[in-house]
């Protein structure tokens, strides 16, 4: 089975080809033009299509192929137990299934480092109970700066671990907010543990391989997580008929 896998953001169009749950390629767009006529240069069976730009009405006006268009009551192979499912991000949840595509058995703690951390949680019983958002990399820089009347704007400088003790202050600032989000995550992941006994840990999005470092037993980065766990999610429906 060759599946597409279509997760439109606001500003790129990221796409993977699947042979049932092997990834064969990646190719991310900067428009939906070039996007097109990779479609039409492609041979696949199935599609899914994630999007935070396209309703499914202007997608199928535009696209000449049937597609499964991701939304909040599209069936996964998961149970979920969040309290407020109309809330829940589509991308939230194709982060879970992404890491039980990679874990088969046992929980598995999702993080994803985008414009917000999010923590995921996923039981040995496929129960999705929800986690926990805080501010991402960039979001932490931009505060500093936004909410003060002198902090600069810093990043970090191509994506160097800055050290402990800050010597300027930007430095200081790169220290707060690189060892502040460590620490925060090993806080999770040790929680986690503490609850759930044997953790498996999976890292992904944009800044995921800022914390590469975090790489041992049981804790993996996978930044295009989400890329398996809608294929996964087009594969459960596909078999649905």
């Amino acid at each position: 089975m060759r599946n597409l896998i279509v997760d439109i953001g606001n500003t790129r169009i990221k796409t993977a080809v699947f042979n049932n749950e092997n990834l064969v390629m990646e190719s991310p767009f900067d428009n939906f033009e070039a996007f097109l006529q990779f479609t039409q240069n492609s041979d696949f069976e199935n599609v899914i299509i994630s999007s935070v730009k396209y309703s499914e009405d202007e997608l199928q006006d535009l696209l000449n192929f049937d597609f499964l268009y991701l939304d909040k009551l599209t069936p996964t192979p998961i149970s979920n137990m969040y309290k407020t499912p109309e809330t829940l991000g589509v991308d939230r949840k194709a982060a879970v299934i992404g890491a039980r595509a990679k874990v088969e058995k046992g929980p598995v703690l999702t993080i994803d480092m985008g414009s917000c951390i999010t923590y995921e949680i996923l039981d040995a019983k496929d129960r999705y109970f929800g986690g926990a958002i805080s501010p991402g990399l960039k979001m932490r820089f931009r505060a500093m700066h936004e909410q003060t009347a002198r902090l600069p704007l810093v990043s970090l400088e191509n994506n160097v671990i800055p050290k402990l003790t800050g010597d300027s202050t930007l430095s200081c600032m790169q220290s707060g907010v690189y060892h502040g989000i460590l620490h925060e995550i090993e806080g999770y992941i040790n929680a986690y543990r503490f609850e759930y006994g044997d953790l498996k840990v999976i890292i992904c999005g944009g800044d995921s391989k800022v914390f590469e470092s975090l790489t041992k037993d049981h804790i993996f980065v996978i930044p295009n997580l989400v890329l398996y766990g809608l294929n996964r999610i087009l594969s459960y429906n596909v078999n649905l008929h």
